[in-house]
This record gives structure tokens, C-alpha cells and sequence, in this order.
């Protein structure tokens, strides 16, 4: 058992326990926390990421890798057969204590033929992980997200949607009541299930017209955060450069236009003049699981026109993605009366003296549990005092 020592101030949510069982480079651990910043020191490939990973699953989602079920159990030595990983926390919030926990079932390959997650909150079972998201709000910068802006829209669509989760806890139970509407589509597009035409017809149309429903009020969230952290953003006076965001996509423009209901009726057209070709492609070509998150450095240009992060550098990039997530963690703790836990992988080593100082003041300020990792602990000299040091040694953590 690791303890962490000093004096803790008065801070609104944060990790008290985590315990790993099996999990990557984690047999066991079981690791006793305030509630400061934590900074986590060693070398690349100890197990300082995935011990973010693990506190990413105590949120809705596949975490920070999105990694496969299977993938996550432990590797090594002393593995038992059919041991599966499990992640458990203890949370403390401004509405009191919490126990959550997550895991593979062990048996649910053998009972249904595909891995599950399990859910738990203070020993129940939860419907699902995005129950979650009512209790607390995770945040995360990983080296992965440096490419953030240049990849796929699905990458910045899901990033857009942890965001919006972080002020809306009810957006995560929404996605996944349309990716679920969206999945039963597909299969009676595809033939997988026996009906007669007229039959068929009628399914559809209810699945259309609980997506159409559950796509406005996303694109609608969706678009309310967004505003809203324009608003943070604009505020901030720090030393981080300052974005615009907006949320793009047919669903959304349509909200813009009209009200709420011409939107679904627009949408529940489409899908439905839609079925052959979406039957054809195995794709579904209508929705807000086609929208994109569009981002613009602000007091930057190119020629003439706004400097899209796109087209910045790396470290650029970098920085407007640390800027979003502390505007973010100022809404979260305005909207929700407690600021986010925010994973910082490595997230320190590319700034100057100068907007480190920053970062870590702010992270003060916010009163927030931010997990930050990195190679030399020289970096983390302001926090001393203010934070929890731990060192982390081939999946082992002890106090530093």
C-alpha cells in the first residue's frame, strides 16, 4: 500500500483510493491518494500512462486508448487463467463519497460470445459506463492527440463529445441511445433480421425516428458547449493561445436554421430515403455520428483568412488543446459546482518556463485532481509542496 503525505486544501473532487487488478503492466496495486494534483515520474514504458488509462475508464467510453476489452489484461508473469482487469476508485465529490469500479467480465466470451464491460457504482451494477459521467467528469491530453486536428472526423467528433459530457452529463447516455438506434438500423438494412415488408417498414420508421430524436437533442448540446466555451475561451487571459470552436455537420446546421423539429423531420427524410443506399454501403450516410469538430487559432491568420489548428504546428496544436481543456475544467466547475480529474500525459515537457508556471497555477486555482506525467521531475519543481509525488518503477509506484 502507497500513502501519500502533506497537507491537502480544501478541493472539490479527486481520487481518495485506486486500486488495479491485472491490468497492463499492473498485477496488483493499490495506490492511497488526497486529493492535490498528482505527478507521476519515471521512464517511458513504466506503466505511468496506463495508470491514466485506468482512471480514463471511470468515465463513459473505451478511455484513453480505446483499446479492446482483452487487450488490457496483464501480460506478465503470475497471470492467472481467466483473470480479467478491474479498475476500483474511490471518489470524493462535493456530494460525497463515491465507489466506482470497472472490468471485463471474465465470462461473458464463453456466455455471449464477445467480451462486456462491467459497471459498478458503490456496489451496484450500473446500466452502463455512461452512468458514470452523472458522478464525475475525466479529461484527458495524450501524446496520441497530437494529431488530433489532422485525423479522421470521428477522432475530433469524439473529443467534441467528452467535452460536451464534462458540462452535460445526460449528452453520454444520448450518443449511446443513437449509436444503439443506429446499430439496429444497420442490421435490418443488412437482412439480418426475418420480417415481412410491411413489418420491416414500421421498425424502421420507430428506429428513424428515435435517432432523428436523439440527434437533435446531440447536435444541440453539442452546439450549446461549444458557445459556451467560446465564451470561457475568450475570457481567458493566460499565456495559452486562444481558440474558436464550432461543431459542423448537417444536423447541426439545420438546428441553426430552424427549430428543433424541423430538424428531426429533416433527418428522418433522409434516413429513410437513405435505406437502399445505406443497406448497400453497410454505412449509415445521415447523423450526428458524421458531424466534425472545427477549430480556429485566434490572433493567428493565414493570408487572409483564419489560422485553422490544422494548419498549425505541433506545438501549437499542443498548446490549443491544453487551452481548451482548462477552459473546459472552468465550465465544468461553474456549470457543475466541481471542476474535471484531467489526465496530462506528458503534457509539460513541450512548455517553457513560463506557461508551465501558468499551467500548474491555474491547476491550483481550478482546485482540480490533475494526473501529470513525465520523464524528469525538474519539470515539476513548482508544484512541490502543492502535489503528490510518486515515482513509477515497471508497474510499481512508491512515494517520492
Amino acid at each position: 500500500m502507497v500513502a501519500a503525505t502533506g497537507a491537502q486544501p480544501a478541493v472539490a473532487v479527486g481520487l481518495t483510493h485506486l486500486a488495479l487488478t491485472q491490468f497492463r503492466n499492473y498485477r496488483h496495486l493499490a495506490l492511497d491518494l488526497d486529493l492535490r494534483p498528482v505527478v507521476l515520474v519515471g521512464s517511458n514504458g513504466a506503466g505511468k500512462t496506463n495508470l491514466l488509462e485506468a482512471i480514463s475508464l471511470l468515465g463513459p467510453g473505451s478511455g484513453l486508448h480505446r483499446a479492446k476489452l482483452s487487450e488490457i489484461d496483464f501480460r506478465g508473469a503470475g497471470n492467472q487463467a481467466n483473470m480479467a482487469w478491474a479498475v476500483h476508485a474511490k471518489l470524493q465529490t462535493i456530494g460525497g463519497e463515491f465507489a466506482l469500479g470497472t472490468g471485463r467480465d471474465p465470462m461473458a466470451a464463453a456466455q455471449i460470445g464477445r467480451d462486456r464491460r462491467i459497471a459498478r457504482i458503490n456496489g451496484a451494477a450500473a446500466r452502463s459506463q455512461a452512468d458514470f459521467a452523472d458522478i464525475l467528469s475525466v479529461q484527458w491530453l495524450v501524446p496520441a492527440m497530437d494529431g488530433l486536428f489532422d485525423d479522421a472526423a470521428s477522432a475530433r467528433r469524439r473529443y467534441l463529445d467528452r467535452l460536451v459530457t464534462g458540462i452535460d452529463p445526460s449528452h453520454a447516455a444520448r450518443v449511446a441511445a443513437y449509436e444503439a438506434a443506429m446499430r439496429e438500423r444497420a442490421r435490418l438494412l443488412r437482412g439480418e433480421v426475418g420480417a415481412s415488408p410491411v413489418d420491416l417498414d414500421a421498425w424502421l420508421d420507430a428506429l428513424e425516428a428515435e435517432m432523428a430524436g436523439a440527434a437533435v437533442a446531440i447536435a444541440a448540446s453539442r452546439r450549446e458547449t461549444v458557445d459556451a466555451l467560446n465564451l470561457a475561451l475568450a475570457e481567458s487571459d493566460g499565456p495559452f493561445p486562444r481558440a474558436s470552436l464550432a461543431a459542423s455537420g448537417a444536423v447541426e446546421d439545420w438546428l441553426a436554421e430552424g427549430p428543433a423539429l424541423a430538424a428531426e423531420d429533416k433527418l428522418k427524410a433522409q434516413l429513410k430515403g437513405a435505406r437502399a443506399g445505406d443497406g448497400a454501403s453497410g454505412l449509415t450516410e445521415w447523423g450526428t455520428h458524421r458531424s466534425d469538430l472545427e477549430v480556429v487559432y485566434l490572433g493567428r491568420a493565414l493570408g487572409n483568412a483564419p489560422l485553422r489548428a490544422a494548419d498549425c504546428s505541433t506545438g501549437e496544436q499542443r498548446a490549443l488543446l491544453l487551452s481548451i481543456a482548462l477552459a473546459e475544467a472552468r465550465l465544468a466547475r461553474l456549470r457543475r459546482g466541481q471542476a474535471p480529474i484531467l489526465l496530462l500525459d506528458e503534457a509539460v515537457s513541450h512548455l517553457d518556463g513560463q506557461r508551465r508556471e501558468a499551467l500548474f497555477a491555474e491547476l491550483l486555482a481550478l482546485g482540480l485532481q490533475a494526473w501529470l506525467t513525465g520523464t524528469d521531475r525538474d519539470l515539476f519543481r513548482p508544484l512541490a509542496g502543492s502535489a503528490q509525488f510518486f515515482a513509477v518503477e515497471d508497474g510499481r509506484v512508491h512515494d517520492l
